[in-house]
């Protein structure tokens, strides 16, 4: 930060779709809420879904593969708590273009950002793919192999390049969709989300790359480094047009909205552990 700042240079931690994008989704919901609800922000949650590897490969293979390695940080009344990865099953309906999917809880990053730099109490993230036996697979590998294996990259990319040629199989029919909602309550019954849905995921990743770096040529970024949510980061003025910039070729993109424009209600099965 402070080197950014002397040398006048603008960053942000992240610009793709999530995390990224869906830090200011969050931020907006926040923002919005804040003028219309009367009550105070109780709970935010990140959904994530991407259609086998998205099209991405061996990088989002090792990449979930480490998480598997890793405790999951949440929020929970402004408590943080530890949790197991690819646990607490949520199933999850993603709207228009992608119905309904379940989804896991995995170490994501915009948890804690969300949580320090938007005041909300109670944050936690979720993934899933498909196939469904993907996740099975997942959960199976979490409970099979030992923390010290999935943190070592060294190994997990062995692990990668046995199972890249079967994934790449599979992955010519499951296409590369990807689908992130974000759920805000607030303790008056104030409940907004944002839905953003794309039929390939490494087409809409430079999408909304391009519409950061835009941002910040555009002066939307302040000296220093932020994170997305943080008005330093994008201010908030420019919110709009970023999200009009990075939703371009969606299937469904909505924001602010209330939960019934999704047709069901989340649904949690198992041991109910902060959803």
């Amino acid at each position: 930060m402070n080197k950014a700042l002397e040398a006048n240079i603008p960053a942000i931690t992240t610009g793709g779709i999530y995390p990224g994008l869906s830090n200011v989704m969050a931020a907006e919901l926040v923002r919005t809420a804040k003028l219309e609800s009367e009550g105070e922000l109780e709970r935010l949650r990140f959904y994530y879904y991407t259609a086998g590897t998205g099209g991405a490969g061996p990088t989002i293979l090792a990449t979930s593969f480490l998480l598997l390695g890793e405790d999951v940080i949440a929020y929970n009344k402004g408590e943080k708590i530890k949790l197991t990865p690819y646990s607490g099953m949520l199933s999850i309906d993603f709207g228009m273009g992608i119905g309904k999917k379940d989804v896991y809880l995995l170490n994501l990053p915009e948890v804690k950002s969300v949580h320090e730099v938007l005041g909300v109490p109670t944050v936690s993230a979720r993934f899933g793919t498909d196939p469904f036996f993907w996740n099975w697979g997942m959960i199976a590998m979490r409970n099979l192999l030992p923390k010290e294996f999935l943190r070592d990259r060294s190994k997990v990319q062995q692990l990668v390049q046995l199972f890249d040629p079967v994934v790449r199989a599979v992955d010519g029919t499951a296409g590369e969709a990807v689908s992130m909602r974000v759920d805000l309550e607030c303790s008056d019954g104030h409940n907004r989300i944002g839905i953003f849905s794309h039929k390939r995921l490494s087409k809409s990743v430079g999408i909304s790359t391009a519409a950061f770096v835009l941002a910040i040529l555009e002066g939307s970024t302040k000296p220093g480094v932020w994170f997305p949510e943080e008005p330093e980061g994008i201010a908030v003025e420019a919110r709009e047009v970023l999200l009009q910039r990075a939703s371009e070729g969606t299937i469904n993109f909505i924001l602010n909205k209330a939960p019934w424009m999704v047709e069901t209600n989340p649904k949690e099965l198992g041991f109910g552990i902060y959803s």
